[in-house]
């Protein structure tokens, strides 16, 4: 369990604004950190890696890696940390960038196989994609099966088939290896596939807390409207089926009949249209 009680005075583009936060997560749970640039989110993620100092305490199950004047360096905390950046040795090959980081080959073909890189072990960086050094990233992060995985916007700059792929595989990299997962992320459709919780920072303090379907979820339908989304989810409900679509920045629930459920797969684009407020889903 994690229990991070800090404050640290923070920079941002509107003057100086306070960092307040007050955190309990359990082990195991895959969180989001969501909100406006400039929040805090980022640095939030930094201090818990010990990569910035902070005022409070940051306990990880019941050993003190923040106290008063006391704080653990980043070397000795169980993290695994995953940028946007990339950061891969170029001068080494996947395999060496990953065996660097823990002599344990077993682990790194484990990894390489889950991520479908073992054929590219002996390729270096230069030649991968974009995606592929992200899945390097990933794995080095997770080579000392670290507790705590965290992930700043790591999959932004990817293409959405891409970005869906390793959202796929970076689930079943936290589900496998049992980490308590922090990520910071703008995009509601990346939070609700992911995430058991989302987090909202707002000028450093936080807004709103809970689970991702109950803080992102559109209830409410406003003016008539055709728009192009993607259906995350078709989950049945007594007699009917909900799909939740993600359109743009927000996510909205629909009511399907079965027929109307039975072509559709999770993950194809598909239009939503609404008939005097009672929207339609069309494949």
């Amino acid at each position: 369990m994690i229990e991070l009680n800090i404050t640290k005075k923070l920079h941002g583009a509107n003057g100086v604004m306070q960092l307040e936060c007050k955190i309990t997560i359990q082990e195991g749970e895959f969180v989001a950190l969501s909100g406006k640039s400039g929040s805090g989110k980022t640095t939030l993620l930094r201090i818990l890696a010990g990569l910035e100092d902070a005022n409070g305490e940051i306990s990880v199950t019941g050993k003190k890696w923040l106290h008063t004047t006391q704080t653990l360096p980043p070397q000795k905390r169980e993290i695994g940390f995953v940028f946007q950046e990339y950061a891969l040795f170029d001068n080494m090959t996947i395999e060496q960038n990953l065996l660097y980081v823990a002599n344990d080959k077993k682990l790194a073909q484990h990894l390489l196989e889950m991520t479908e890189l073992s054929e590219m072990k002996k390729r270096y960086p230069h030649a991968l994609s974009g995606g592929q050094k992200q899945r390097v990233s990933i794995c080095r992060a997770l080579m000392k099966r670290p507790k705590i995985l965290l992930l700043d916007e790591p999959l932004s700059a990817l293409d959405p088939l891409m970005r869906t792929k390793l959202q796929n595989e970076l689930l079943s990299l936290h589900k496998e290896f049992q980490t308590t997962t922090i990520m910071v992320s703008h995009d509601p459709s990346e939070i609700y596939r992911l995430a058991s919780r989302v987090i909202v920072l707002e000028s450093g303090k936080i807004t709103k807390d809970g689970k991702p379907a109950d803080i992102l979820l559109k209830k409410q339908g406003s003016q008539k409207f055709s728009f192009e989304g993607e259906l995350l989810e078709i989950k049945k409900v007594d007699v009917i089926f909900i799909a939740i679509v993600a359109i743009g920045q927000q996510l909205v629930e629909v009511v399907l009949s079965k027929s109307e459920a039975k072509p559709l797969q999770v993950g194809q684009k598909v239009t939503l249209s609404t008939k005097a407020f009672s929207p339609t889903i069309i494949n």
